[in-house]
Protein backbone atom coordinates (compact mmCIF):
# COMPACT_ATOMS: atom_id res chain seq x y z
CA UNK A 1 0.00 0.00 0.00
CA UNK A 2 1.77 3.23 -1.42
CA UNK A 3 2.38 6.14 1.44
CA UNK A 4 0.82 9.66 1.55
CA UNK A 5 3.66 10.84 -0.29
CA UNK A 6 4.42 8.41 -2.37
CA UNK A 7 0.88 8.69 -3.94
CA UNK A 8 1.03 11.80 -4.36
CA UNK A 9 4.48 11.74 -5.82
CA UNK A 10 3.20 8.97 -8.27
CA UNK A 11 0.40 11.25 -9.01
CA UNK A 12 2.54 14.61 -9.31
CA UNK A 13 4.89 12.28 -11.41
CA UNK A 14 2.00 11.72 -13.70
CA UNK A 15 0.16 14.28 -14.64
CA UNK A 16 1.16 17.38 -16.87
CA UNK A 17 -0.55 20.78 -16.67
CA UNK A 18 -2.59 22.02 -19.32
CA UNK A 19 -1.01 23.73 -22.39
CA UNK A 20 -4.17 25.79 -22.79
CA UNK A 21 -3.47 29.95 -22.52
CA UNK A 22 -6.36 32.78 -22.48
CA UNK A 23 -5.82 36.62 -21.18
CA UNK A 24 -7.87 37.76 -18.95
CA UNK A 25 -8.49 41.99 -17.71
CA UNK A 26 -7.35 41.76 -14.00
CA UNK A 27 -10.29 42.17 -12.53
CA UNK A 28 -11.37 39.05 -13.55
CA UNK A 29 -8.18 37.11 -12.58
CA UNK A 30 -8.53 36.18 -8.70
CA UNK A 31 -7.44 32.81 -8.37
CA UNK A 32 -6.31 32.19 -12.13
CA UNK A 33 -2.65 30.73 -12.81
CA UNK A 34 -0.50 32.80 -14.75
CA UNK A 35 0.80 31.32 -17.60
CA UNK A 36 3.57 33.92 -18.68
CA UNK A 37 5.86 35.53 -16.22
CA UNK A 38 5.92 39.42 -15.48
CA UNK A 39 8.41 41.60 -14.90
CA UNK A 40 7.72 45.52 -13.33
CA UNK A 41 7.79 47.81 -16.71
CA UNK A 42 8.12 50.60 -13.78
CA UNK A 43 9.19 51.68 -11.26
CA UNK A 44 7.30 51.55 -7.82
CA UNK A 45 6.94 54.21 -6.71
CA UNK A 46 7.18 56.32 -10.16
CA UNK A 47 8.74 58.83 -7.96
CA UNK A 48 10.17 60.03 -4.84
CA UNK A 49 7.10 60.84 -2.71
CA UNK A 50 6.31 62.27 0.50
CA UNK A 51 4.87 59.57 3.65
CA UNK A 52 3.29 61.94 5.19
CA UNK A 53 1.47 64.84 5.45
CA UNK A 54 4.34 68.06 6.35
CA UNK A 55 6.82 70.16 4.98
CA UNK A 56 9.27 69.24 2.45
CA UNK A 57 12.57 71.27 2.88
CA UNK A 58 16.57 71.26 2.50
CA UNK A 59 17.62 68.72 5.07
CA UNK A 60 20.60 71.55 5.66
CA UNK A 61 18.44 74.90 6.75
CA UNK A 62 17.28 72.99 10.06
CA UNK A 63 20.12 73.37 11.75
CA UNK A 64 18.51 73.58 15.21
CA UNK A 65 14.98 72.93 16.30
CA UNK A 66 13.56 76.17 16.23
CA UNK A 67 15.05 77.32 13.27
CA UNK A 68 12.21 79.04 10.77
CA UNK A 69 11.69 78.59 6.83
CA UNK A 70 9.51 80.75 4.50
CA UNK A 71 6.17 78.94 2.89
CA UNK A 72 6.57 79.38 -0.89
CA UNK A 73 4.48 77.02 -2.08
CA UNK A 74 2.60 73.37 -1.95
CA UNK A 75 3.02 69.96 -3.25
CA UNK A 76 -0.57 67.53 -3.40
CA UNK A 77 -0.97 64.39 -4.72
CA UNK A 78 -0.88 64.87 -8.60
CA UNK A 79 -0.27 67.88 -8.61
CA UNK A 80 3.20 69.19 -7.48
CA UNK A 81 5.70 71.58 -6.94
CA UNK A 82 6.74 73.14 -10.30
CA UNK A 83 9.43 75.62 -8.36
CA UNK A 84 12.94 74.98 -6.99
CA UNK A 85 13.51 75.47 -3.35
CA UNK A 86 16.24 77.93 -2.34
CA UNK A 87 17.98 77.78 0.87
CA UNK A 88 15.27 79.42 4.07
CA UNK A 89 12.48 77.99 1.79
CA UNK A 90 10.01 75.05 2.38
CA UNK A 91 6.77 73.81 0.92
CA UNK A 92 3.29 72.19 2.44
CA UNK A 93 3.31 68.75 0.87
CA UNK A 94 0.63 66.20 1.21
CA UNK A 95 0.96 62.50 1.73
CA UNK A 96 1.65 60.88 -1.85
CA UNK A 97 2.84 64.14 -3.36
CA UNK A 98 6.26 64.71 -5.26
CA UNK A 99 9.33 65.64 -3.49
CA UNK A 100 11.25 68.39 -5.42
CA UNK A 101 14.51 67.32 -6.49
CA UNK A 102 15.27 70.33 -4.46
CA UNK A 103 13.96 68.73 -1.05
CA UNK A 104 16.20 66.01 0.65
CA UNK A 105 14.00 66.05 4.04
CA UNK A 106 10.05 66.06 4.65
CA UNK A 107 9.17 67.10 8.37
CA UNK A 108 5.95 65.74 10.03
CA UNK A 109 3.20 68.97 10.49
CA UNK A 110 3.02 67.66 14.37
CA UNK A 111 6.52 69.01 14.74
CA UNK A 112 5.65 72.29 13.58
CA UNK A 113 4.40 75.92 14.09
CA UNK A 114 3.18 78.34 11.44
CA UNK A 115 3.69 82.16 12.33
CA UNK A 116 1.61 84.82 12.04
CA UNK A 117 3.10 87.23 9.16
CA UNK A 118 3.51 87.18 5.32
CA UNK A 119 5.09 85.45 3.87
CA UNK A 120 4.33 82.90 6.47
CA UNK A 121 6.90 81.26 8.48
CA UNK A 122 7.32 78.21 9.97
CA UNK A 123 8.95 77.02 12.89
CA UNK A 124 10.75 73.66 13.32
CA UNK A 125 10.82 71.59 16.54
CA UNK A 126 13.23 69.07 15.47
CA UNK A 127 16.34 68.58 13.41
CA UNK A 128 15.97 67.00 9.80
CA UNK A 129 17.54 64.12 8.63
CA UNK A 130 18.36 63.81 5.14
CA UNK A 131 15.66 61.50 3.62
CA UNK A 132 13.52 61.25 6.27
CA UNK A 133 9.54 60.61 5.23
CA UNK A 134 10.36 59.83 1.84
CA UNK A 135 9.66 56.90 0.05
CA UNK A 136 12.05 56.91 -2.77
CA UNK A 137 11.83 56.29 -6.71
CA UNK A 138 11.63 52.15 -7.19
CA UNK A 139 12.46 50.93 -3.33
CA UNK A 140 9.28 48.89 -3.97
CA UNK A 141 9.78 47.47 -7.08
CA UNK A 142 12.54 48.76 -10.01
CA UNK A 143 11.88 48.51 -13.42
CA UNK A 144 12.60 44.94 -14.83
CA UNK A 145 12.55 42.98 -11.52
CA UNK A 146 10.95 40.06 -11.22
CA UNK A 147 7.19 40.00 -9.99
CA UNK A 148 5.34 36.85 -10.92
CA UNK A 149 6.72 33.65 -12.23
CA UNK A 150 4.67 31.35 -14.18
CA UNK A 151 2.16 29.00 -11.81
CA UNK A 152 1.50 31.89 -9.74
CA UNK A 153 -1.72 31.34 -8.03
CA UNK A 154 -3.80 35.22 -8.03
CA UNK A 155 -4.74 36.59 -4.51
CA UNK A 156 -6.47 39.86 -4.47
CA UNK A 157 -3.80 41.45 -3.31
CA UNK A 158 -1.88 40.75 -6.17
CA UNK A 159 -4.59 41.76 -8.21
CA UNK A 160 -3.86 45.62 -6.87
CA UNK A 161 0.03 45.02 -7.45
CA UNK A 162 -0.86 44.19 -11.04
CA UNK A 163 -2.98 47.97 -11.36
CA UNK A 164 -0.07 49.19 -9.90
CA UNK A 165 2.55 48.44 -12.43
CA UNK A 166 -0.53 49.40 -15.37
CA UNK A 167 -1.25 45.96 -16.66
CA UNK A 168 -4.77 45.78 -17.32
CA UNK A 169 -4.50 42.04 -18.64
CA UNK A 170 -2.86 38.94 -18.04
CA UNK A 171 -2.06 35.37 -19.31
CA UNK A 172 -3.35 32.75 -17.38
CA UNK A 173 -4.09 29.08 -17.85
CA UNK A 174 -7.41 27.83 -18.95
CA UNK A 175 -9.76 27.12 -16.28
CA UNK A 176 -9.61 23.68 -15.58
CA UNK A 177 -13.21 21.70 -15.85
CA UNK A 178 -14.00 19.27 -13.00
CA UNK A 179 -16.56 16.60 -13.70
CA UNK A 180 -17.79 15.82 -10.28
CA UNK A 181 -20.70 12.91 -8.79
CA UNK A 182 -21.53 10.92 -6.10
CA UNK A 183 -22.26 7.24 -6.34
CA UNK A 184 -24.90 5.04 -3.86
CA UNK A 185 -28.04 3.53 -3.48
CA UNK A 186 -28.00 5.08 -0.26
CA UNK A 187 -27.71 8.32 -1.30
CA UNK A 188 -30.65 10.93 -1.70
CA UNK A 189 -30.80 14.63 -2.82
CA UNK A 190 -31.06 16.87 0.18
CA UNK A 191 -34.97 18.48 0.13
CA UNK A 192 -36.18 14.95 -0.90
CA UNK A 193 -38.07 12.32 1.21
CA UNK A 194 -35.72 9.58 2.44
CA UNK A 195 -36.04 6.07 3.84
CA UNK A 196 -34.58 4.92 6.89
CA UNK A 197 -31.60 3.26 5.28
CA UNK A 198 -30.83 6.24 3.13
CA UNK A 199 -28.52 9.45 3.64
CA UNK A 200 -28.51 12.58 2.41
CA UNK A 201 -25.88 12.98 -0.18
CA UNK A 202 -23.48 15.90 1.77
CA UNK A 203 -19.93 14.71 -0.11
CA UNK A 204 -20.89 16.08 -3.56
CA UNK A 205 -22.04 19.58 -1.91
CA UNK A 206 -18.62 19.69 -0.01
CA UNK A 207 -16.66 18.80 -3.04
CA UNK A 208 -18.63 20.82 -5.48
CA UNK A 209 -17.76 23.61 -2.99
CA UNK A 210 -14.36 23.26 -2.97
CA UNK A 211 -13.59 22.99 -6.15
CA UNK A 212 -15.01 26.44 -6.95
CA UNK A 213 -13.06 27.66 -4.35
CA UNK A 214 -9.95 26.86 -6.23
CA UNK A 215 -11.56 28.55 -9.36
CA UNK A 216 -12.33 25.75 -11.07
CA UNK A 217 -15.55 25.26 -12.92
CA UNK A 218 -17.45 22.20 -11.97
CA UNK A 219 -19.66 19.99 -14.35
CA UNK A 220 -22.06 18.34 -11.16
CA UNK A 221 -23.36 14.87 -12.71
CA UNK A 222 -25.48 14.61 -9.25
CA UNK A 223 -26.33 11.10 -7.99
CA UNK A 224 -25.45 8.00 -9.68
CA UNK A 225 -27.06 5.10 -8.53
CA UNK A 226 -24.81 1.67 -7.46
CA UNK A 227 -25.48 0.31 -11.01
CA UNK A 228 -22.38 -0.46 -13.58
CA UNK A 229 -24.22 0.41 -16.90
CA UNK A 230 -25.34 3.65 -15.39
CA UNK A 231 -21.72 4.47 -13.87
CA UNK A 232 -19.96 3.39 -16.51
CA UNK A 233 -22.44 6.11 -18.83
CA UNK A 234 -21.48 8.78 -16.32
CA UNK A 235 -17.54 8.29 -16.50
CA UNK A 236 -18.16 8.22 -20.40
CA UNK A 237 -20.03 11.90 -20.09
CA UNK A 238 -17.69 13.17 -17.61
CA UNK A 239 -14.34 11.87 -19.73
CA UNK A 240 -15.60 13.67 -23.12
CA UNK A 241 -16.41 17.06 -21.11
CA UNK A 242 -14.39 17.51 -18.04
CA UNK A 243 -10.34 17.99 -17.82
CA UNK A 244 -10.69 15.58 -14.73
CA UNK A 245 -13.40 13.52 -12.66
CA UNK A 246 -13.90 13.58 -9.16
CA UNK A 247 -16.18 10.96 -7.69
CA UNK A 248 -17.25 9.78 -4.23
CA UNK A 249 -18.40 5.79 -2.99
CA UNK A 250 -17.82 3.03 -4.86
CA UNK A 251 -13.80 2.68 -4.77
CA UNK A 252 -14.30 0.14 -1.68
CA UNK A 253 -14.23 -3.69 -1.58
CA UNK A 254 -18.35 -3.87 -1.29
CA UNK A 255 -20.21 -6.17 -3.88
CA UNK A 256 -22.02 -3.26 -5.07
CA UNK A 257 -18.73 -0.74 -5.52
CA UNK A 258 -18.50 -0.75 -9.18
CA UNK A 259 -16.33 2.27 -9.81
CA UNK A 260 -12.53 0.26 -9.84
CA UNK A 261 -14.57 -2.46 -12.04
CA UNK A 262 -15.77 0.60 -14.42
CA UNK A 263 -12.52 2.40 -14.44
CA UNK A 264 -10.30 -1.47 -15.19
CA UNK A 265 -12.67 -1.28 -18.23
CA UNK A 266 -13.04 1.98 -19.60
CA UNK A 267 -9.23 2.85 -18.81
CA UNK A 268 -6.63 2.01 -16.13
CA UNK A 269 -6.50 2.85 -11.95
CA UNK A 270 -2.92 3.63 -10.93
CA UNK A 271 -3.68 2.42 -7.57
CA UNK A 272 -6.40 2.41 -5.52
CA UNK A 273 -5.17 2.60 -1.60
CA UNK A 274 -3.60 4.69 0.22
CA UNK A 275 -1.55 4.07 4.21
CA UNK A 276 -3.81 7.00 5.50
CA UNK A 277 -7.02 7.21 8.22
CA UNK A 278 -9.74 8.62 7.10
CA UNK A 279 -9.44 7.66 3.63
CA UNK A 280 -7.60 4.25 2.77
CA UNK A 281 -9.93 3.59 -0.52
CA UNK A 282 -8.96 5.85 -2.98
CA UNK A 283 -8.60 5.30 -6.56
CA UNK A 284 -6.10 7.19 -8.96
CA UNK A 285 -6.46 7.00 -12.46
CA UNK A 286 -7.60 7.36 -16.24
CA UNK A 287 -10.82 6.98 -18.11
CA UNK A 288 -10.81 7.52 -21.39
CA UNK A 289 -7.47 9.78 -21.45
CA UNK A 290 -8.71 11.88 -18.94
CA UNK A 291 -7.71 11.49 -15.28
CA UNK A 292 -9.76 10.17 -12.73
CA UNK A 293 -10.11 10.35 -8.78
CA UNK A 294 -12.03 8.28 -6.49
CA UNK A 295 -12.82 9.09 -3.06
CA UNK A 296 -13.92 7.51 -0.23
CA UNK A 297 -17.83 7.52 0.56
CA UNK A 298 -17.39 8.57 4.19
CA UNK A 299 -17.86 12.27 4.72
CA UNK A 300 -14.99 13.07 6.37
CA UNK A 301 -12.86 10.49 4.39
CA UNK A 302 -14.06 12.21 1.28
CA UNK A 303 -13.35 15.94 2.16
CA UNK A 304 -9.43 14.82 4.01
CA UNK A 305 -8.59 12.34 0.54
CA UNK A 306 -10.03 15.26 -1.72
CA UNK A 307 -7.79 18.00 0.06
CA UNK A 308 -4.30 15.62 0.80
CA UNK A 309 -4.57 13.62 -2.02
CA UNK A 310 -6.79 14.92 -5.57
CA UNK A 311 -6.24 18.82 -4.47
CA UNK A 312 -2.53 18.75 -5.66
CA UNK A 313 -2.29 16.64 -8.22
CA UNK A 314 -5.68 19.05 -9.56
CA UNK A 315 -3.29 22.35 -8.65
CA UNK A 316 -0.52 20.40 -11.41
CA UNK A 317 -2.70 19.93 -13.48
CA UNK A 318 -3.82 23.54 -13.85
CA UNK A 319 -0.04 24.62 -13.41
CA UNK A 320 -0.24 26.10 -10.49
CA UNK A 321 3.49 25.90 -8.75
CA UNK A 322 4.49 23.45 -6.04
CA UNK A 323 2.02 24.49 -3.48
CA UNK A 324 2.74 24.51 0.35
CA UNK A 325 0.75 24.06 3.16
CA UNK A 326 0.55 26.00 6.26
CA UNK A 327 2.17 23.40 8.60
CA UNK A 328 3.14 24.50 12.04
CA UNK A 329 4.36 22.48 15.20
CA UNK A 330 1.98 22.50 18.20
CA UNK A 331 1.80 20.88 21.73
CA UNK A 332 -0.57 18.03 22.00
CA UNK A 333 -2.94 19.25 24.85
CA UNK A 334 -4.55 15.83 25.48
CA UNK A 335 -3.79 12.24 24.62
CA UNK A 336 -4.20 11.67 21.31
CA UNK A 337 -4.69 7.92 20.37
CA UNK A 338 -3.30 6.01 17.04
CA UNK A 339 -2.26 2.76 15.97
CA UNK A 340 0.78 2.79 13.78
CA UNK A 341 0.60 1.42 10.30
CA UNK A 342 -1.42 4.46 8.79
CA UNK A 343 -0.95 8.13 8.82
CA UNK A 344 -3.53 9.74 10.68
CA UNK A 345 -5.44 12.76 10.19
CA UNK A 346 -6.53 14.03 13.09
CA UNK A 347 -9.26 16.86 12.96
CA UNK A 348 -8.29 19.26 16.22
CA UNK A 349 -8.54 22.64 17.33
CA UNK A 350 -5.32 24.70 17.37
CA UNK A 351 -5.42 27.74 20.32
CA UNK A 352 -2.93 30.07 21.48
CA UNK A 353 -2.20 29.62 25.10
CA UNK A 354 0.03 31.90 26.66
CA UNK A 355 2.02 32.40 23.82
CA UNK A 356 1.86 28.25 23.37
CA UNK A 357 0.38 26.29 20.21
CA UNK A 358 -1.94 23.45 21.86
CA UNK A 359 -3.76 21.15 19.89
CA UNK A 360 -6.60 19.58 21.21
CA UNK A 361 -8.82 16.76 19.24
CA UNK A 362 -12.19 17.69 17.41
CA UNK A 363 -13.59 15.37 19.23
CA UNK A 364 -14.99 11.71 17.66
CA UNK A 365 -12.62 11.02 15.03
CA UNK A 366 -15.12 8.87 13.15
CA UNK A 367 -14.85 8.97 9.49
CA UNK A 368 -18.44 9.82 8.57
CA UNK A 369 -18.45 12.57 11.06
CA UNK A 370 -18.48 16.12 9.07
CA UNK A 371 -19.01 17.89 12.44
CA UNK A 372 -15.10 17.25 13.35
CA UNK A 373 -14.04 19.27 10.18
CA UNK A 374 -16.65 22.12 10.75
CA UNK A 375 -15.80 22.63 14.79
CA UNK A 376 -12.14 22.27 13.66
CA UNK A 377 -9.47 24.49 12.63
CA UNK A 378 -6.27 22.06 11.71
CA UNK A 379 -5.59 18.78 10.51
CA UNK A 380 -2.95 16.88 13.41
CA UNK A 381 -0.34 15.17 11.35
CA UNK A 382 0.30 11.98 12.61
CA UNK A 383 3.05 9.89 10.42
CA UNK A 384 2.63 6.14 9.55
CA UNK A 385 4.64 4.47 11.92
CA UNK A 386 3.50 6.78 14.73
CA UNK A 387 2.24 5.75 17.63
CA UNK A 388 -0.33 7.37 20.72
CA UNK A 389 0.85 10.75 21.48
CA UNK A 390 1.35 12.21 25.16
CA UNK A 391 -0.08 15.20 26.08
CA UNK A 392 3.00 17.58 25.88
CA UNK A 393 4.82 16.36 23.22
CA UNK A 394 5.52 18.21 19.92
CA UNK A 395 3.13 17.23 16.78
CA UNK A 396 2.94 19.06 12.89
CA UNK A 397 -0.65 20.58 12.70
CA UNK A 398 -1.93 22.04 9.45
CA UNK A 399 -3.96 24.48 9.65
CA UNK A 400 -7.04 24.46 7.69
CA UNK A 401 -7.24 27.49 4.93
CA UNK A 402 -9.06 27.26 1.77
CA UNK A 403 -10.67 25.56 0.26
CA UNK A 404 -11.91 23.79 3.38
CA UNK A 405 -12.38 26.97 5.51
Amino acid sequence: MLSVREAVQQMLDSIQPTAEIETVLISDAVDRILAQPIDSTVDIPSYDNSAMDGYALRADDLSEPGSTLTLVGQALAGHSFQGELKPGECIRIMTGAQVPASASTVIPQEDTEVLAGSPKQIRFQVNAKVGQNIRRQGEELKIGAAVFAVGHRFTPVDIGLLASLGIAEVAVKQQLTIALFSTGDELVQPGQPKRADQIYDSNRFVLHAMIERMGFNVLNLGLIPDNKQEIADAFMTASAKADAIVCSGGVSVGDADYTKQVIDELGAVGFWKVAMKPGKPFAFGKVNGTWFFGLPGNPVSATVTFQQLALPALRRLAGEREYKPMIITAEAGELLKKRPGRADFQRGILRCENGVNRVYSAGAQGSGMLSSLVHGNCLILLSQEQDSVQPGEQVSVEVLTAPIK
